[in-house]
């Protein structure tokens, strides 16, 4: 085989599913078809759950100083996310360009292989691999893998050739996107809600403006090049008075609101993540999140079933858990879709929920939905409250220095923590020492909000979200460590 795994699309997903095979040990090759980053970015910063995903493989500082905020919104309706306790801020300024670059570097430096000019043509399935048709400046290759995933977005190749269902509904309507220079606009961070339709408009670096554009009634094209900068400021004028055509444009877009979600995240050898699984409005930048976050979740997981340390069923928790998630978000962002872009006749909805955002439990909920912290997981039953959900940043004093929950994470291997020096327990999890670190420390401070009152130990599984604690879970340690990390080796 050319590759234990095959990734076809080099954009967030992509990178990210690289970098986390990697750290697993698994040959990978990316596959992509442009011969280069084109530079350009629809998505701008990362949700709070990114934050940490990126935090937890040690890649957080690779970004350098990042404005964050707790500002965010609802279907253009205010919220402070600073009702979220111990979570990080949003990152709201950093364009997909450079999440794409530092993404690449990490995976390149952990050894991935990057193939830019590559485009897939076709694949075939036969059981025990995926064979792969590629185009590139030598012509046509065939390569051949274990597994191959297609991250190549919304219009997925990979998709269609293994003939994935991809139900939802069509595009209604246009937007437009273009990052301007030589411009001075109102800042517009989260939109305005106009007569014709609706705007937004936000700094971003090097003296870039951003805006958004929906004039309400406008229907969708489907276009082969993108729109000109005339396009963009006649609608710009027509909704706010103000006369951009003096503008420079750096980058000009135009984006529909298309919801799909394929019926299954994996058919055989063949598994999809990101936008190749599901397309949706833009709404709130959750998009390229949910992506890295499908790779996250998918990463150990390949890796453990391509090293033969655990069953194929492994694979079928992927689906399980995150084709609910990519559900969730084509509600959510369907719900702001009407909030935003809709007309008058919707005013009466947008008074009410922000009424009920007033209330810090409504706000919660909405602000932990966009964000993705509230994702939980059936990791099996039992009553305590992290079971399931994202472990929360934790310090942690040992024997021999300082850590954290989040420093444990940098591996991408299983964590174990022992919280009260408990021998038993480390004994119990000794046969999967070759693929989860047993750590005994004390925590540093425990707040209510952390849910770790009481708690003695607590299973971490590589993608940062809870398996098993104690006291609290209904099974026992060896079967939730052989459910998610296989038989354990002889001891």
């Amino acid at each position: 085989m050319d590759a234990a795994v095959i990734v076809v699309g080099a954009g967030p997903a992509g990178m990210m599913l690289a970098g986390e095979l990697r750290l697993a040990g698994v040959e990978v090759v990316v596959l992509e078809r442009l011969p280069e980053r084109t530079g350009e970015s629809r998505g701008l910063g990362f949700t709070a759950r990114t934050m940490e995903v990126f935090d937890q493989r040690g890649i957080l500082s690779r970004f350098g100083d990042i404005e964050t905020s707790n500002q965010g919104h609802f279907g253009g309706l205010p919220i402070d996310f600073g009702v979220l306790e111990g979570a990080w801020q949003a990152a709201k300024t950093v364009p997909q360009s450079v999440t794409e670059r530092h993404l690449e570097e990490w995976a390149t430096s952990l050894g991935a292989d990057i193939r830019r000019g590559q485009e897939f043509l076709s694949l075939k399935d036969d059981g025990d691999g995926v064979e792969v048709e590629v185009l590139g400046p030598a012509g046509i290759q065939r390569l051949r893998a274990a597994y191959l995933v297609g991250c190549d977005g919304g219009r997925s190749a990979v998709r269609k050739a293994a003939g994935f269902d991809f139900p939802g509904t069509a595009a209604t309507m246009e937007m437009f996107l273009a990052d301007l220079k030589g411009v001075d606009i109102q800042p517009r961070m989260i939109g305005e809600t106009l007569p014709g339709g609706m705007v937004m408009a936000g700094p971003l670096p090097g003296d870039v403006t951003r805006i958004i554009v929906c004039e309400r009634g406008t229907p969708p094209q489907r276009r082969e090049v993108p729109p000109s900068f005339g396009e963009v400021a006649d609608a710009w004028k027509r909704l706010t008075g103000d006369d951009i055509s003096h503008a420079e444009p750096v980058w000009v877009s135009s984006f529909g609101d298309a919801t799909r979600q394929v019926t299954e995240y994996r058919r055989g050898r063949v598994i999809l993540a990101g936008d190749s699984a599901h397309i949706h409005l833009p709404a709130g930048g959750q998009g390229m999140n949910t992506s890295i976050q499908d790779a996250v979740n998918l990463g150990w997981k390949l890796a453990a079933v391509v090293q033969g340390r655990a069953p194929q069923g492994l694979l079928d928790t992927y689906h399980g858990e995150r084709h609910p998630v990519g559900k969730r978000l084509l509600m959510n962002t369907q719900a702001q879709g009407l909030l935003f872009l809709s007309g008058p006749e919707v005013q009466p909805l947008r008074d009410v929920l922000t009424e009920l955002i007033g209330y810090e439990e409504v706000a919660r909920h909405l602000a932990a939905m966009v964000s993705g912290l509230e994702i939980t997981y059936d990791v099996g039953s039992g009553t305590h409250p992290l079971l399931g959900r994202r472990m929360p940043h934790l310090e942690l004093i040992g024997a021999v220095r300082k850590t954290s929950s989040t420093e444990l994470l940098h591996s991408a291997r299983g964590v174990l923590l022992d919280l009260e020096d408990n021998p038993r327990l480390r004994a119990r999890a000794a046969g999967w020492a070759d693929r989860v670190d047993v750590i005994t420390a004390e925590p540093h401070a425990v707040t209510p909000a952390s849910g770790l009152k009481g708690t003695s130990a607590v299973l971490i599984r590589p993608d940062g979200h809870v398996a098993w604690a104690a006291p609290g879970t209904h099974h026992d340690l060896p079967m939730a460590l052989e459910r998610w990390f296989g038989a354990p080796r002889s001891i």
